[in-house]
């Protein structure tokens, strides 16, 4: 019962072809390559290159450290307001429904 089942393998129908044969190839010796030409050093470029000090990795850091409290200070924020807005129209729902209960039991 918990033995898994294993599907039978079919037998092949039809016409089964043999596997070709594959034959060695034979290497010729042709005429030697010439020898290749020697390569150019690169152009220097004019662009200065980029060299990371201690100091402007420190300074990399802090600006990414800053970037990431300010981005999260201000989320922060906007989820604050949302939550403030959401309890102030919670409380005009409140006062607005007491308010038409009492004049409905007025009249």
């Amino acid at each position: 019962m918990f033995r898994p089942k294993l599907p039978t393998m079919p037998q092949p129908t039809g016409i089964v072809t043999q596997p070709a044969v594959i034959e060695p190839t034979t290497i010729t010796p042709g005429t030697p390559a010439p020898p290749p030409a020697p390569i150019a050093p690169a152009p220097v470029s004019a662009r200065p290159m980029v060299q990371l000090t201690p100091g402007t990795a420190l300074a990399l850091v802090g600006g990414g450290t800053a970037v990431v409290l300010v981005v999260g200070a201000v989320l922060v924020s906007m989820l604050l307001a949302v939550a403030i807005t959401a309890a102030s129209v919670a409380v005009c729902a409140v006062v607005l429904r007491s308010l038409l209960a009492s004049d409905a039991k007025r009249r």
